[in-house]
């Protein structure tokens, strides 16, 4: 096994791919289900709480690709500032790191 992904940055690069994966996938499953949900009521969406923590956990460019692709809570406000806040932050918590210590 390369020794980068033993490294906390590996390790990160590791998580952040996944979740955003996992997000991104979540997204997808949700948007389906929602078009599916307006024939047959007893399909279960997936909270917009989950989502919003799967943004939080690292996946906000999971997020922001789903929303964009499956043309999923484009028009709820919290989603159109709130996804794309979550990636500004966790983009310069990112840039902290690397190059603020």
């Amino acid at each position: 096994m390369n020794r980068f992904f033993l490294t906390p940055q590996g390790l990160l690069t590791l998580w952040l791919a996944a979740v955003n994966l996992l997000t991104f996938l979540v997204f997808g499953l949700d948007k389906w289900k929602a078009v599916r949900k307006e024939r047959r009521e007893t399909i279960r969406r997936i909270p917009e709480r989950t989502l919003f923590l799967l943004a939080a956990a690292g996946g906000s460019a999971g997020a922001l690709a789903g929303m964009r692709v499956f043309h999923h809570k484009t028009l709820h406000r919290s989603f159109r500032i709130g996804i794309p806040l979550i990636l500004l932050l966790q983009a310069a918590a990112l840039v902290w790191l690397r190059f603020g210590r």
